[in-house]
């Protein structure tokens, strides 16, 4: 039985609450990830993802219409842009039940936690989808040299 543990990411960036919105596009440009999780006291308590700060950060940003209030957006804080209503799975659930987590609230990724609701990962619906198209291959290979 394929696991949360067996495919999600353990690297993951975590922000806190009044860190801005121009040091979190900041991480999403120089490292490439999709999703930051927001924590607090050491737990997770949000998630922002690249579509929520397009959604915040004005589209006037580096064009020459480019306005003193557009700019003010990058200045907007983590806790401000958030999705609260955190979403997550354990580490020893089933992958299978992660995606239907998915599905039914309608996330593109379910922060991986313990108990306590420290951070140990984050799985994403890329994840999800690369583990069944990598079982799939191996069981089409496994046909094939039979």
């Amino acid at each position: 039985m394929a696991i949360v543990s067996d495919i999600m990411t353990r690297g993951v960036f975590t922000v806190k609450m009044d860190d801005t919105i121009r040091d979190i596009r900041h991480i999403f440009m120089q490292r490439k990830f999709h999703h930051v999780i927001v924590v607090s006291g050491g737990k997770a308590v949000g998630v922002i993802s690249d579509r929520d700060l397009l959604k915040t950060i004005s589209p006037f940003i580096g064009s020459m219409s480019e306005r003193p209030q557009d700019l003010n957006t990058l200045n907007k804080k983590a806790h401000q842009v958030m999705t609260r209503d955190l979403v997550f799975v354990h580490e020893n659930s089933r992958i299978i039940d992660a995606a239907r987590l998915m599905v039914s609230c309608r996330v593109s990724c379910l922060p991986v936690l313990t108990d306590e609701g420290v951070v140990r990962g984050i799985v994403t619906w890329r994840d999800i989808l690369t583990r069944i198209v990598d079982e799939d291959n191996e069981a089409n290979t496994s046909r094939s040299a039979a």
